[in-house]
């Protein structure tokens, strides 16, 4: 009954910003934990930021600072604004429940290059 929908990739230049945004049908952000993860190529996907209901973030190391996530909003949708991109943050970014990754989205493309 989940669904997840990204949307907001693009091609930017090196130091760039981009807002992803994901829209999930069939739970709310409001009430679980959710992850934002993303696969560069020829790698796993990783984990790489997460918000939990109560609104605490948790960041991967080679994203904090740059990567932030916003609280679920009554549409439930969650916004991830990503600033001073690198191109080492190219790959394909997904949204998902951490406790349940049984379904998974299309994905956004993320490119970044100079």
């Amino acid at each position: 009954q989940v669904q997840l929908v990204e949307s907001g990739g693009g091609l930017v230049q090196p130091g760039g910003s981009l807002r992803l945004s994901c829209v999930a049908s069939g739970r709310s952000f409001s009430s679980y934990t959710m992850g934002w993860y993303r696969q560069a190529p020829g790698k796993q996907r990783d984990l790489v930021a997460s918000i939990t209901s109560r609104g605490s973030t948790n960041y991967a190391d080679s994203v904090k600072g740059r990567f932030t996530i916003s609280s679920p909003n009554a549409k439930n949708t969650v916004y991830r604004q990503m600033n001073s991109l690198k191109p080492e943050d190219t790959a394909v970014y997904y949204c998902n429940f951490p406790a349940q990754l049984a379904v998974w989205g299309q994905g956004t493309q993320v490119t970044v290059s100079s």
